[in-house]
């Protein structure tokens, strides 16, 4: 049904003239390919990652720290006062978004930021 209604609303397009196109089920595989070249799934999850990671009080405090140093994890749990899990959490999310990495040393994990001039360039503003 959803599909139909597509496809009617993609027919009234052309009939407008608005559209320069002559076949609704054509027009709507070209734009379907469109969506998948400019934001196709994989991207848009990584993109979603990457955003949600900055959405994120906590999160962000720890990149403020991270680019003044690397640090491990318990040095971010006494200066953000966090429990270990939750600055587990939040480094892994960061983590998984690209924006930190860690080393180990020993039993030690040490954080830092990934790409420096990618976290500049969307956390300076907020200092």
């Amino acid at each position: 049904m959803a599909k139909k209604r597509v496809s009617r609303r993609l027919a009234r397009l052309i009939e407008s003239g608005i559209c320069p196109k002559e076949d609704a089920s054509e027009y709507s595989q070209e734009l379907k390919q469109l969506a998948e070249q400019v934001a196709g799934r994989d991207s848009a999850r990584k993109g979603g990652r990457f955003f949600k990671a900055l959405a994120d009080d906590t999160r962000l405090r720890i990149l403020r720290l991270l680019q003044v140093r690397e640090m491990c994890v318990c040095e971010i749990m006494v200066a953000l006062d966090l429990t270990q899990s939750t600055a587990s959490h939040h480094l892994g999310i960061l983590e998984n978004a690209g924006l930190v990495r860690d080393r180990k040393e020993g039993k030690w994990v040490f954080y830092c930021i990934a790409d420096l001039r990618l976290v500049e360039k969307y956390i300076s503003d907020f200092s």
